[in-house]
């Protein structure tokens, strides 16, 4: 009787470690989100292009601008090529211009 019951909790922790690991990689394509509004479950395999990041938004340009030693940093112009940004550094007034393209590379 003893082991068939040491088989048998052997076997239950086995079929838990299985569930358990095959989980995470079942929901990638699931995004939870928990605001102010409630519990939001959207499915990005559904609507894909919601998801994607087409270009480089002009808060992005100012945070990227901001880690290259911008001070006081502000957009100067943008357009669907490029985003120009004004600021201080170290040596004075200067600008950054950044493409209009995902992660923000600097032109």
């Amino acid at each position: 009787m003893f082991r068939v019951t040491k088989y048998a909790f052997a076997a239950m922790i086995v079929a838990a470690d299985i569930t358990v690991s095959v989980l995470p990689a079942a929901a990638q394509g699931i995004e939870l989100r928990v605001g102010p509004g409630g519990v939001d479950v959207r499915d990005r395999d559904r609507y894909p292009d919601r998801y994607e990041r087409r270009g480089c938004s002009p808060d992005e340009a100012l945070d990227a601008a901001r880690d290259e030693g911008f001070r006081r940093a502000r957009i100067a112009s943008a357009n669907s090529r490029r985003i120009v940004i004004e600021g201080m550094t170290r040596r004075g007034p200067d600008r950054i211009v950044f493409a209009n393209a995902r992660g923000c590379p600097e032109i």
